[in-house]
């Protein structure tokens, strides 16, 4: 299994020898008013064969129209069916809802889906695309967990309880995002990982490692693009799962040679 990390959201997860790529987003700019502030770590042009694209929810920083429109023509998308359902009728084809709960198996890999704690919805007026995705990718040997965007809750691992842990394992790889909000923003973490968060759902998963993302790609309005990273360097000292804990650049990667049940 093999993870490079694009940036922001945009990962490649290359596993049981197949290649998915999570929540497109190459965009110089959020708005007029969010530009990028570190380029993709490949480039949409240069990206290798995709065999499926996996879509969390909605909002523009995991969800960019002109970036599906870069990718090779009949890539299957996946996504909450709401949002599914939206792509089709603004002419997107090959696009496939999956419901929470539900697995869809693509060559050797399952891949199955589970609400994420997130209010997804794209726009103010539009709270019926709210739906939200986490996905696990596995091959019955390895896994991986891509958790869009969430808040953490009792539920976070169920998915994981309830797929891995009945058989005797564990996971070997949890895609987390984290984020950062000032102190009189509360309401972050109702929808959202902190660093801290991030660290803590790793330990109730129990993965053996931990790759950080959502970070080092935009500016937002009460953040800057690494405030979130920064953080999670500050915390990690000490840390008993600090060497666990790989900490990617856009471009960079990480292989897991070895791969246990």
């Amino acid at each position: 299994m093999r993870i490079t990390y694009i940036g922001h959201a945009t990962l490649l997860i290359e596993i049981g020898g197949k290649t998915f790529l999570t929540d497109p987003n190459f965009d110089p700019a959020l708005g007029k008013l969010l530009p990028r502030v570190s380029a993709p770590g490949i480039l949409l042009q240069n990206l290798p064969p995709i065999d499926a694209v996996f879509i969390t929810h909605a909002h523009a920083d995991h969800l960019s129209f002109k970036s599906l429109d870069g990718l090779q023509d009949g890539v299957p998308v996946f996504s909450p069916p709401v949002i599914a359902r939206w792509l089709s009728r603004r002419g997107y084809r090959n696009v496939v809802g999956i419901n929470p709960g539900e697995t869809i198996n693509t060559g050797d890999v399952g891949v199955s889906a589970a609400s994420a704690t997130h209010k997804g919805y794209r726009y103010g007026i539009d709270r019926w695309r709210g739906a939200a995705n986490m996905y696990l990718f596995d091959t019955n040997a390895v896994s991986c967990f891509f958790a869009g965007d969430t808040g953490l809750t009792p539920d976070s691992t169920k998915m994981i309880d309830e797929r891995l842990v009945p058989h005797g394992r564990k996971l070997d790889m949890a895609l987390l995002p984290i984020g950062h909000a000032p102190w009189w923003k509360p309401g972050f973490r109702k929808g959202h990982l902190t660093s801290a968060d991030a660290l803590t759902l790793f330990d109730r998963l129990e993965a053996r490692y931990l790759i950080p993302y959502h970070w080092g790609t935009f500016d937002h309005v009460t953040s800057r693009a690494h405030d979130a990273i920064e953080r999670l360097r500050e915390q990690l000292p000490g840390h008993a799962r600090q060497a666990d804990v790989r900490i990617l650049e856009p471009g960079m990667s990480f292989e897991l040679h070895s791969e246990p049940g």
